[in-house]
């Protein structure tokens, strides 16, 4: 089967990402060095590490944009990754302290848990899903 094994996050500020998703969700983000290479500052890209090799999910990177930021309100033109938390709650809280806005409330999915759909600091739309199969 094919399966997704890597995302990118397109940012205008690709630091600014970078602290937004490690106050969010605590991921570790680190900018790619190549020893003994220069790495033009539009070709900058920081590696993320969203969990543990046990755990299931996948890493991916942050990266300049290349185009114009998404426009407010504009509908979703890309994939949306949705990061499995244990409290949509906690996890929206954080998520507008550190700058982010919200996109769609908190909901329930029946039977299957909460979700909530955020957009971050450079305007990318996100959704946390917290599993509770009481949730109506």
């Amino acid at each position: 089967m094919n399966r997704v094994i890597h995302f990118e996050i397109h940012a205008t500020e690709p630091e600014r990402a970078a602290e937004f998703y490690r106050k969010v969700f605590g991921w570790q983000i680190d900018e790619w060095e190549i020893p003994g290479v220069e790495i033009a500052p539009e070709d900058r890209y920081w590696l993320v590490t969203t969990g543990s090799e046990p755990e299931p999910g996948i890493d991916g990177a942050i990266l300049a944009r290349r185009g114009c930021e998404p426009a407010a309100g504009q509908g979703v033109n890309a994939y949306v990754c949705t990061i499995c938390v244990e409290s949509v709650d906690e996890c929206l809280e954080r998520a507008l302290e550190a700058g982010g806005t919200l996109a769609l409330p908190k909901m329930p999915v029946p039977a299957v848990g909460w979700l909530a759909y955020c957009q971050d600091t450079e305007g990318n739309v996100f959704g946390m899903m917290q599993a509770d199969e009481a949730a109506q």
